[in-house]
């Protein structure tokens, strides 16, 4: 007799820097479970990236940097605590609670880079995207 055990759904499989577009569950699936391909292709990359919350349009533009211990370690970040340090994010949470976060957050890659870019860089391609998606004035970024 062969019994069929059945499979714990970790998430999709990477499809590609340019193709990225997670929930916070799948993103807390990804991180929690270490899934590996996801885990080998953003641990080394440095990013700009956006969250957008869908219950109301707002965005937050994000950079991930060495000094912010990339694309990984910035968005396990939020995975741990739903706000990743940034003000109003966390205010957000503090508001409305993890739950808000959990149900409405999306993470997007805008654009991505290997390791040996400067960080100059990454953070001159984060200004950009805050002014042109105007999320200083509409939405939750700050600085």
């Amino acid at each position: 007799m062969q019994q069929i055990l059945p499979s714990i759904f970790e998430g999709d499989d990477f499809p590609g820097y340019d193709k990225v577009k997670l929930s916070y569950q799948q993103l807390h699936t990804i991180i929690t479970r270490g899934k590996r391909d996801w885990i080998s292709a953003i641990e080394n990359q440095k990013a700009v990236y956006v969250i957008t919350d869908k219950s109301n349009g707002k965005l937050y533009i994000g950079s991930a940097t060495s000094n912010s211990g990339m694309l990984l370690q910035r968005w396990s970040s939020y995975v741990q605590n739903g706000h990743g340090g940034n003000h109003a994010l966390k205010q957000l949470v503090v508001e409305n609670g993890i739950d808000y976060v959990k149900q409405h957050f999306q993470y997007a890659i805008l654009e991505n880079y290997n390791a040996k870019i400067d960080d100059t860089i990454i953070l001159q391609r984060e200004a950009f995207w805050k002014e042109v998606l105007q999320s200083r004035s509409f939405g939750y970024n700050r600085n």
